[in-house]
């Protein structure tokens, strides 16, 4: 009923900086620090993704640089003290990697990010090659859509079509992302259809649906 959903690739980071296997650990910092970014995905041949490293792969060789763990700490944390020894990405990498395909809803990457708390998705096609990154900043650019792009298009892709006659007499304003529905239908049992469908465009902050059904002789 609605306009096609966002997803993945309407949002993400086509620019990927990346490192191989055999990349070094001074080389994985200094291009987390040149670039600003907290992750890097380990890629192999055509651009494969096989891992990803990120800071806290690093920060274990920061924290027993002065400090041998004792034999009971090195079982407990066994994959630090571990990283701790490693030199290249191969080494320190998380693998396999989480990866998201490009014609993922934006919701399906929040969940994926949320559920293996992580903050970005190297993005592949379907023989796991890179096509880009997907950040947590990524998926609220739809929410710097402007009022009237929203309000066009509740006005289309919902009240236009789910209210074909009586359309005219509806109203839809948006203010700072939150949608107003008002005015009078001849059909109740679509009015909450209306408040959910006009809550799932993409930009939209919350909805304030106050359709009331048209009295008839």
């Amino acid at each position: 009923m609605t306009s096609t959903p966002y997803t993945v690739a309407d949002v993400m980071t086509s620019k990927v900086i990346a490192v191989t296997p055999s990349t070094g650990f001074k080389d994985i910092a200094a291009a987390m620090r040149r670039w600003k970014v907290t992750a890097l995905p380990v890629v192999e041949g055509e651009g494969r993704v096989v891992g990803v490293v990120s800071e806290a792969d690093l920060l274990p060789k920061e924290e027993f640089h002065e400090h041998r763990p004792g034999l009971i700490e090195q079982m407990r944390r066994l994959g630090d003290t571990a990283k701790a020894g490693s030199i290249c990405a191969e080494q320190l990498m998380t693998a396999p990697a989480v990866t998201i395909r490009p014609d993922a809803t934006l919701p399906q990457a929040a969940r994926l990010m949320a559920g293996r708390h992580i903050k970005r998705l190297p993005v592949v096609d379907a023989d796991g090659t890179i096509k880009g990154i997907v950040s947590r900043a990524d998926l609220l650019k739809v929410f710097l859509r402007t009022d009237e792009e929203l309000t066009e298009e509740i006005r289309r892709s919902v009240i236009g079509r789910l209210f074909p006659i009586s359309h005219d007499g509806i109203t839809v304003t948006v203010t700072q992302g939150v949608a107003s529905l008002t005015g009078r239908v001849r059909d109740d049992h679509l009015i909450p259809m209306a408040e959910r469908l006009a809550r799932s465009v993409e930009g939209v902050v919350d909805v304030r649906c106050r359709l009331e059904v048209r009295n008839t002789p």
